[in-house]
């Protein structure tokens, strides 16, 4: 009834890695294999994910920036409250194990808490709306900062096109 798994297997030697295919594995053997992996514990200034995620307001606003905290400590508005509620929905409503649904924003200005982590959400940079996945080192600072609002400058070569030929002339 399990669908086929791959796993993969590292080699000692550099880049060259196979893949082990196992038919029909249990799930309590693919939740096993989880488990080993050997992920570096996140730590957001001290404080693990699991306890990051039971703070109260009043004890993240210790661990924030000053500016972050100052915002916090003015209360949350009706806007903001109102994107958590349905970042809360969207988590609900998705299967266990799958991504939440995106939900869209134009608040840039947002600060992510830990109750964000795993959420999508569809940050507004001016044209369109850049999904980003809520990751744990994203605590404490603003959507905007995931949703670039301007093109960066790819720079060519100059005096390439026609009105600015005459003005440089390779030796």
């Amino acid at each position: 009834t399990n669908p086929a798994v791959f796993i993969p297997v590292y080699q000692k030697r550099r880049f060259t890695f196979s893949f082990l295919f196992t038919a029909r594995m249990d799930a309590e053997k693919v939740a096993e294999l989880r488990k080993k992996r050997a992920f570096r514990k996140f730590t957001f200034r001290g404080i693990e994910l699991d306890q990051l995620l039971d703070l109260t307001n009043d004890e993240l606003m210790d661990l924030v920036t000053c500016r972050a905290r100052r915002r916090m400590s003015r209360g949350l508005k009706r806007k903001p409250m109102a994107l958590i509620k349905r970042l809360r929905q969207a988590k609900k409503e998705a299967a266990p194990g799958e991504k939440p649904k995106g939900v869209k924003t134009h608040l840039r200005n947002m600060i992510i808490v830990p109750e964000m982590i795993g959420s999508i959400v569809g940050i507004y940079n001016g044209k369109m709306f850049c999904g980003v996945e809520m990751k744990p080192e994203m605590v404490g600072m603003y959507l905007g900062e995931f949703a670039i609002t301007y093109k960066p400058v790819r720079h060519g070569r100059p005096g390439v096109s026609a009105a600015h030929q005459t003005r440089f002339i390779p030796l």
